[in-house]
């Protein structure tokens, strides 16, 4: 019927059971379990070591994660990278991805243009992320921005009024929230920018004060 949407499934059928990282991201190309598939141009698993102690779910890829098949490495990336990077965290030594594996986008021109995926396509991937967390077993879990943070926190939850809160998890220690990293460049003027910013790092800082002696706190 026209103007019917596909319900999506879920990935957990063809997720492989006692798979180390790899093997996880080989059996997600495979994956149909919702329709973004279609106009996406790979699957974008995550990055980062399986020893790593902290780890960091994005909503979805971007354009260039698309395009690239790595998680942040466009412009919210850059973002992320000069927030890691003042509070003297290698990101090499993270486990980085999304909750999300394909692009979600609308055509705008030339443009492809973000498009926050719904309910049931975030409910299809979730076995994904699950998985990832089971195997690298972190001791941090930062969630950047609400579809992650209502997907592994609980779908109450506000950033707004809960960011920087640590939460036990099934999958670590301590999880917590902070503002996606495109919050950043979506910020309507310089001073606003320059306060997701702050409250970023500031947050960012705190999850590593949980796995490096010695980490003053944000405020210090």
């Amino acid at each position: 019927m026209a103007g019917t949407t596909r319900q999506a499934s879920s990935a957990a059928p063809i997720v492989p059971a006692a798979a180390d990282l790899d093997g996880l991201a080989s059996a997600a190309v495979a994956c149909t379990a919702c329709e973004l598939y279609k106009n996406a141009t790979q699957v974008v698993f995550g990055r980062g070591p399986a020893a790593a102690q902290i780890v960091l779910v994005g909503e979805q890829p971007g354009d260039q994660e698309d395009v690239q098949g790595a998680p942040f490495v466009g412009p919210a990336g850059e973002v992320l990278d000069r927030a890691l990077a003042e509070i003297g965290l290698d990101r090499r030594s993270v486990y980085i991805t999304n909750i999300v594996k394909h692009f979600k986008w609308e055509p705008r021109g030339k443009r492809r243009i973000h498009q926050t995926p719904r309910a049931n396509e975030i409910q299809a991937c979730r076995p994904w992320p699950e998985a990832e967390l089971t195997v690298v077993k972190p001791r941090v879990i930062v969630c950047l921005g609400s579809t992650a943070a209502q997907a592994l926190i609980g779908p109450q939850f506000r950033i707004t009024r809960s960011r920087g809160q640590f939460y036990p998890s099934r999958w670590a220690p301590w999880i917590m929230a902070t503002y996606h990293p495109s919050a950043v460049l979506r910020a309507e003027d310089p001073a606003g920018a320059d306060a997701v910013y702050r409250w970023l790092a500031d947050d960012l800082k705190e999850a590593a004060r949980r796995i490096i002696p010695g980490t003053p706190p944000s405020n210090a």
